[in-house]
């Protein structure tokens, strides 16, 4: 697939240095930015979803079926720069954000205005861009006409989905709502909808699968990608930012409500605690947090218990996915490659 994405992405951006040059070399550094990391997780989930229902390495349209599920690294590649402006993070995977670089490369050239707002509207309009490629890319892929006509679903339903899950995301930090119920649902549509469980729709409508198949993947594809947000939240906090590529600490700073800070705010209450509850609370959303605020969170979600249940739920949601999986029809080596991929989702440590 890295094949496959890196030769289209070589097409699109030669056409858009025919616009014009600057906005070829905007396009090649939204290339590099799709190109330069990345667990590839989203295409892999699509394509041992289509192996898994019938797909087979030897069959005409393989090749095709590899580019249509390289096109969600475009989709990953939209929601990570707009994500990125919407947190104002600085970093990604060890190097500068998209808005970020395009502020430093306004501000080394002297350019007009602010520099931070030309940052935002490239991200903005980049970010756009990847969206539109994936599509394009998706729908040219060669798929026959029916395996395209079977994909609208997942395909609409994906984007539309990763978008309602981004909106909460940021209601929530708006509103201040801390509940688990709140940043469960964040979870369940910002990442596990598109990350595993329409991945995998997307890939077994490719095959024709029955839809017995297709509700087996979804349930798998819902609680392996809730427990994977779950890893996430816990190495936004407790992570090694050598291995992680971000800052410690730079989910507490963007004022994210993760199913973490809202159990240790619920074990709080029902603690009485209200010093810890108000140290968390103050905690979430200050820019200004350093090392040592960080730590003390740390000490504070381990006190209560939070990243220990956490942890527990990681394990729980994993083992329903397991068993979901083990009750359906799912071809060989695709059967073992997700059950795999499921523990390697969860336990990652980056």
């Amino acid at each position: 697939m890295e094949t496959a994405l890196t030769a289209y992405l070589e097409e699109r951006t030669a056409g858009s240095t025919a616009i014009d040059p600057a906005f070829g070399r905007a396009t090649e550094s939204l290339a590099d930015f799709v190109l330069g990391g990345g667990k590839r997780l989203r295409p892999t989930f699509a394509w041992w979803g289509w192996r898994g229902a019938g797909g087979s390495v030897d069959a005409p349209e393989a090749l095709a079926v590899l580019r249509a599920i390289s096109a969600l690294e475009l989709l990953q590649g939209a929601a990570l720069i707009h994500d990125d402006l919407m947190d104002a993070s600085a970093t990604r995977r060890g190097r500068p954000t998209v808005h970020v670089a395009f502020a430093r490369r306004h501000a080394d050239a002297g350019w007009q205005g602010r520099p931070a707002r030309f940052g935002a509207a490239a991200a903005i309009l980049l970010g756009d861009l990847a969206l539109v490629w994936a599509d394009d890319m998706f729908r040219t892929s060669g798929l026959p006409h029916d395996a395209l006509d079977r994909t609208g679903e997942p395909w609409q339903a994906m984007r539309t989905e990763l978008l309602g899950g981004q909106f909460l995301d940021v209601l929530n930090q708006s509103t201040g709502d801390s509940s688990t119920r709140a940043a469960l649902q964040v979870d369940r549509y910002k990442t596990a909808a598109y990350t595993v469980e329409r991945p995998l729709h997307l890939g077994a409508a490719i095959a024709g699968a029955d839809p017995d198949l297709v509700a087996a993947y979804r349930r798998f594809g819902a609680d392996i990608g809730v427990a994977f947000q779950l890893r996430d939240d816990l190495l936004g906090v407790f992570g090694d930012p050598e291995v992680t590529g971000k800052p410690a600490g730079d989910d507490l700073r963007e004022g994210k409500r993760t199913v973490l800070v809202a159990t240790a705010v619920e074990r709080a209450e029902q603690r009485g605690d209200m010093a810890a509850k108000d140290a968390l609370l103050a905690a979430v959303g200050n820019p200004e947090l350093d090392g040592g605020g960080v730590e003390r969170v740390r000490d504070i979600l381990t006190e209560l218990g939070a990243a220990q249940a956490v942890e527990q739920r990681i394990a729980a949601l994993t083992g329903s996915a397991l068993d979901a999986l083990s009750t359906a029809d799912v071809a060989e080596p695709a059967a073992s490659r997700l059950a795999d991929l499921a523990v390697t989702a969860t336990r990652r440590r980056r």
